[in-house]
């Protein structure tokens, strides 16, 4: 059964994009016309799950030999492609089954196959990535918002996932793997099929106490056929993870919480360091520390952290820059990443109000590495208030690092959510930095180095996933009185089968300083138009093909036009899953600052030149599918005043499931006419990563960037001896490259323990 949706209403015809560029009250009506547009259409019922209510416990093992799952009634299949089309029934079929208990939620799936064939598993590694695996994913919506859920998926071999979503799963990258909680599954390799056994308890989720349904969806990849199916339907246009299209599961009673939803994870930690430049060495000496989960009622989560170590998070790969401005590197640490879209979704790519790796993260000037700057404490409750409220509250505190310069900070954030229409929100943003104790001769907070931020936002999502959008307006307050200290950002797009659209206006102020957000540039305006067409032909070979516009001019009062591009492509998604895209590039920068194409220290272009350049790039990706695949992104010509050849490739080579050996590449080649400076800009990462087993895992990553001067290498082994508990070594070492004389080494071991209570 197909899913039918009404057609959304047009926008009402006053909404004139271009007479709003030119109102002062833009931000207003723009807001007006996505109000609007959130009359959005309704879903008409489907058929929906159900969960049996279990009196015994079902014995986890992988094989369907309890009666609920002999049972032939409430199996639920029928699952419908949504790659290579979306119109008709899977080729392989897959169904599943919900029980449940007062502590757990069981779920059986079976997924047929067209006979005995192998299995493609990237690694033995918990949270696998890509559509090149072979999965079956279960998607909870607690709260039946359609915005934030939980996701759990196994592989073939047993492997496990877990994931939270938000922001209505519009995107890939609203999707966290990053996120850790204990739950347990087997599976089972059959002739025709594969099943899945799993047990998730209660207390993992968060739900309404005495609910007594979710919206539910359940997706599966085969990596045979190439096929992606869903039980479900989802439109191809959409995200595979698209809340928008969920079900209902319906629970044969009200599901209550029984359980203390207590979780205490502590670890204990040791190492030793050596800074060959400084000449300073740190003995080797244990610490301690540890977080604490706490369910606040059914829905909240209260998270605690007493000297945090970050030690074993993987290490950032590093990137040529050429740009003027600051890169953005996601958020890692585990502390950070529960309800994480409550605080770093706010606001813009380009002005985040809240970037958490503002706190405990600084960066080594001598490697081009981040490093640690100690967290003493943190606190953080998020979570669900009612099914229309969301809050996040979060308070840390940094230490003191006199040896980097570094002053101890307090770090508060109030996030406030109020769900209004069928999917969209309003939201309100706080965030607070004061100094702590910068010197002896102060108070314990000094009043005239805060730094503080409100901000008001609107998110629209429509019932039917076709439009989204945001609107939002942020001031930051200093003693120091700023000139234009904000920020606001209209924003709507449009995305049916064949058309997607979207059109952006923002405005950073002069004064706007967000000291813990991430804004690489402000004084300047921004309008960002942008419209594809997509082709579905009748072809074994072509998916789909459609040429792409995009339009961006950066603008301010004093300066007039700084920057200025224009593209035009055409993309390519093969059945294969390869991709190829080609465009051309036209782009106009005006420097307000004095710059070094190069970033290699040569003599800089003047501030108040300007530059017209053309370059074409070509992106490729092969069928992630294939033992050997590649990414590789290049473009070629003008680069201000001469010429650049840039060449990016990622290079994966699996072998089987235990290892995967892969090689990042960056090559810059710049031409420029005297006085600057040539430069050849070369980065090279391999990268080994070994999985012996489902418990323990080895992997390597080199670094060698010739732009910062700079070898690393780190190398973390890993041993999971319970489930979310590990050991780990992990050693790192920083080297010029021309004499390999070392800079920095570091040894650390670190053990920690999930024990819920």
């Amino acid at each position: 059964m197909t899913t039918d949706i009404n057609p959304l209403p047009t926008l009402n015809k006053h909404c004139n994009i271009a007479r709003m560029l030119k109102s002062p009250k833009i931000l207003t009506a723009f807001a007006l016309c996505l109000l609007a547009g959130n009359v959005a259409a309704q879903v008409t019922d489907q058929p929906n799950a159900f969960a049996f209510k279990l009196n015994e416990p079902i014995i986890l093992d992988g094989v369907l030999d309890e009666p609920i799952w002999q049972d032939a009634e409430g199996w639920n299949g029928e699952f419908m492609q949504y790659f290579p089309s979306d119109t008709s029934r899977a080729e392989v079929q897959t169904r599943v089954k919900v029980a449940y208990d007062e502590n757990n939620l069981y779920l059986a799936a079976v997924m047929m196959n067209r006979g005995v064939r192998d299995y493609v598993s990237t690694s033995l590694r918990r949270d696998y990535r890509g559509e090149q695996n072979d999965g079956v994913t279960f998607v909870f919506d607690t709260f039946n918002d359609k915005t934030n859920a939980f996701q759990f998926g196994v592989n073939p071999y047993g492997v496990q996932r877990e994931g939270l979503l938000a922001n209505g799963g519009n995107r890939g990258s609203d999707l966290s793997l990053a996120w850790d909680n204990k739950w347990y599954a087997e599976a089972t390799i059959l002739e025709d099929r594969w099943v899945v056994e799993a047990i998730i308890p209660l207390a993992t989720l968060r739900f309404q106490d005495g609910g007594q349904n979710w919206n539910v969806n359940f997706y599966r990849i085969d990596s045979d056929t190439g096929e992606r199916s869903t039980w479900s339907p989802i439109p191809r246009n959409f995200s595979i993870i698209s809340l928008a299209f969920s079900r209902k599961l319906i629970f044969e009673e009200p599901l209550m919480k029984t359980s203390a939803n207590i979780s205490i994870i502590p670890y204990i930690a040791g190492g030793t360091s050596k800074n060959f430049l400084e000449g300073t060495e740190e003995k080797f000496s244990p610490s301690f520390g540890g977080d604490a989960k706490v369910g606040i009622g059914p829905a909240l989560n209260l998270d605690l952290t007493v000297n945090p170590d970050f030690s074993q998070v993987e290490v950032d790969e590093q990137v040529t820059n050429l740009d003027r401005f600051e890169i953005f590197f996601p958020e890692r640490r585990q502390f950070f990443l529960e309800n994480g879209d409550l605080f770093a979704d706010f606001g813009h790519p380009l002005a985040r109000p809240f970037f958490s790796r503002r706190i405990g993260v600084a960066r080594d000037e001598n490697t081009g590495q981040n490093v640690q700057n100690q967290i003493l404490y943190g606190a953080r409750l998020s979570g669900k208030v009612t099914d229309d409220w969301r809050v996040g509250l979060m308070n840390m505190q940094t230490a003191n690092d006199e040896d980097a310069g570094i002053v101890g900070n307090n770090f508060s954030v109030a996030a406030i959510q109020r769900k209004v229409f069928n999917r969209s929100n309003i939201g309100f943003i706080f965030v607070d930095r004061e100094t702590l104790a910068p010197n002896e001769n102060q108070n314990l907070f000094d009043p005239d180095e805060s730094n503080r931020l409100l901000g008001l936002e609107y998110n629209l999502a429509s019932a039917d996933g076709k439009w989204t959008g945001k609107a939002f307006y942020h001031r930051t307050f200093e003693k120091e009185e700023r000139n234009s200290p904000r920020t606001f950002n209209a924003y709507v797009l449009y995305s049916d089968l064949h058309w997607n659209w979207s059109i952006s206006y923002l405005d950073i102020g002069e004064g706007y300083n967000p000291e813990v957000g991430f804004v690489p540039r402000v004084n300047y305006k921004r309008f960002n138009p942008d419209i594809g067409y997509n082709f579905f032909p009748q072809s074994r070979i072509i998916n789909r093909h459609g040429p792409t516009l995009e339009y961006e001019l950066r603008f301010n009062d004093e300066l007039g036009t700084t920057d200025r591009d224009f593209n035009i492509g055409y993309q390519v998604r093969f059945q294969s899953l390869a991709q190829l895209e080609i465009s051309q590039n036209n782009r106009y920068i005006y420097l307000f600052n004095d710059f070094d194409p190069t970033r290699t220290g040569g003599e800089p272009l003047a501030a108040g030149t300007d530059y017209y350049n053309n370059t074409l790039q070509v992106s490729f990706q092969s069928d992630p599918r294939k033992a050997f695949n590649i990414e590789l992104n290049s473009e070629f010509g003008e680069y201000f005043t001469g010429k650049i050849t840039s060449i990016r490739s990622q290079l994966g080579i699996r072998m089987g499931y235990t290892a995967n050996i892969g090689m990042n590449f960056s090559y810059n080649r710049i031409r420029l006419p005297e006085p600057q400076n040539d430069a050849d800009l070369l980065l090279v990462g391999p990268r080994i990563d070994l999985t012996f087993s489902k418990s323990l895992f080895w992997t390597t990553f080199i670094q060698y960037n010739n732009q910062i001067e700079n070898i690393n290498i780190n190398t973390r082994l890993q041993w999971r001896f319970a489930p979310v508990s590990d050991f780990f070594l992990v050693y790192t070492d920083n080297y010029f490259p021309d004499t390999f004389a070392p800079k920095q080494r570091s040894l650390v071991l670190k053990l920690n323990y999930w024990l819920n209570i």
